[in-house]
């Protein structure tokens, strides 16, 4: 990587507005608690069998 690759600014950029509004653990989910509580033990159930969460 060359110095001209790497920009750093203090400008925002749409995908930074866009990672801020989504919610980074499923407590921040409002309003959903049967899907949180699914998610949950669809989660727990992929890690325990060592594979990869199927698409919900």
């Amino acid at each position: 990587m060359t110095d001209t690759d790497r920009i750093l600014t203090a400008a925002k950029r749409p995908e930074d507005v866009d990672a801020a509004l989504r919610p980074k653990t499923l407590d921040e989910f409002v309003g959903q608690k049967a899907a949180r509580e699914n998610l949950r033990i669809f989660i727990q159930a992929a890690k325990s069998r060592g594979d990869a969460l199927d698409h919900v």
